[in-house]
């Protein structure tokens, strides 16, 4: 497994509008459509990552707990599935029923969705305001697979309260790091 980082991205950039497959519903889904009255998450994630294994539980926690607060959570898989079959849009829908996703699980076969993000990991957390404009690009919290600490969401929480309550922006934020997205 390579360790990456994600990107730098300037704070304020306009979320790139979709249209994409939700592996559970079959339905195409339009980012308009599916995106939150007051914040949006977009994570770009996959079944097999330990990163994104390590936080599952924790992601649907937050979509749960952040729903009624105007807040939509929406994950994303954009692995080459020819190198990596257990991200095929069928093993995707198990995993999603597996781990109980409150949320949609979109199959970004061609990759361009991932490139307009500039999405560069596994879990890649993105979090926007209302407006559409990006608030935070960083990591869920400070645990890592074998290091102990207690994932809890600590960072990507903080940033939702101050977006939420306060109309602020995270100051300090630590890039995510975990498995490369797998290109073609």
């Amino acid at each position: 497994m390579a360790l990456t980082p994600s990107s730098s991205i300037e704070i304020g950039t306009k979320a790139p509008d979709f249209m994409l497959p939700d592996v559970v519903s079959g339905k195409k889904l339009q980012l308009n459509e599916i995106r939150g009255e007051n914040a949006t998450i977009i994570i770009f994630i996959c079944n097999h990552c330990p990163f994104v294994i390590h936080i599952n539980e924790q992601i649907v926690k937050i979509g749960n707990e952040y729903e009624d607060k105007g807040v939509n959570l929406i994950a994303i898989s954009s692995n080459d599935v020819d190198t990596h079959p257990q991200d095929w849009p069928e093993e995707m829908k198990k995993h999603a029923q597996k781990h109980w996703y409150n949320f949609p699980y979109l199959y970004d076969e061609t990759q361009e969705v991932a490139k307009s993000y500039s999405a560069a990991c596994t879990p890649d957390i993105y979090l926007f305001d209302s407006d559409w404009k990006l608030s935070y690009h960083g990591q869920l919290d400070s645990s890592r697979p074998g290091n102990g600490k207690v994932c809890d969401g600590a960072d990507l929480r903080k940033a939702l309260d101050l977006l939420l309550e306060k109309w602020e922006i995270l100051s300090e934020q630590i890039p995510s790091i975990g498995c490369n997205i797998k290109w073609k």
